[in-house]
């Protein structure tokens, strides 16, 4: 079985970020996702809360045989891929400045785990400017965030408004 672990925040889940497991999907057999919890940061949605959003909107992306998991993680990224027993971490890259941080991680990854691969993937390019963190912020201003975050993300942040 090939499995990948897809680590964020997930704060909130964009279509940017399903579009990425959509595609890996076509790659891995499974994919666990894997909200990384950041004790120095106060999220919009708490983990529980990010954990049940996920799972609600993924139920219908599984295909072909490819599972999609829900899961949390603190510490190192790859003694969480250790412990799962994953081959790969997925990670999406929109722009060269993602790319440079990335490959920083990747390299890094590999040096304390050389077995466990990085893949970068782009998301299509109608969401290649979409984060989460931009995401909030048009949110917070009173934009729009439609089209950009699933019907039940964007219900749920109405919500706590």
């Amino acid at each position: 079985m090939r499995r990948a672990i897809y680590p964020g925040s997930f704060d909130p889940v964009t279509n940017g970020h399903l579009d990425i497991i959509q595609r890996g999907c076509k790659l891995f057999d499974e994919i666990i996702v894997a909200i990384l919890i950041n004790r120095e940061k106060t999220p919009f949605f708490s983990v529980e809360e990010r954990k049940e959003i996920l799972a609600d909107v993924l139920k219908d992306i599984e295909q072909g045989g490819c599972k999609v998991v829900v899961d949390s993680f603190e510490g190192l990224l790859v003694q969480y891929a250790a412990d799962k027993e994953a081959h790969a971490i997925v990670r999406g890259i929109r722009a060269i400045s993602d790319y440079e941080y990335e490959l920083q991680m990747a390299l890094m990854n590999r040096r304390l785990q050389p077995s466990l691969e990085t893949v970068f993937m782009m998301p299509a390019e109608a969401y290649s400017y979409v984060s989460s963190r931009l995401v909030k912020e048009v949110f917070q201003l009173g934009g729009s965030i439609e089209g950009l975050v699933p019907p039940l993300v964007e219900r749920k942040m109405q919500e706590k408004k």
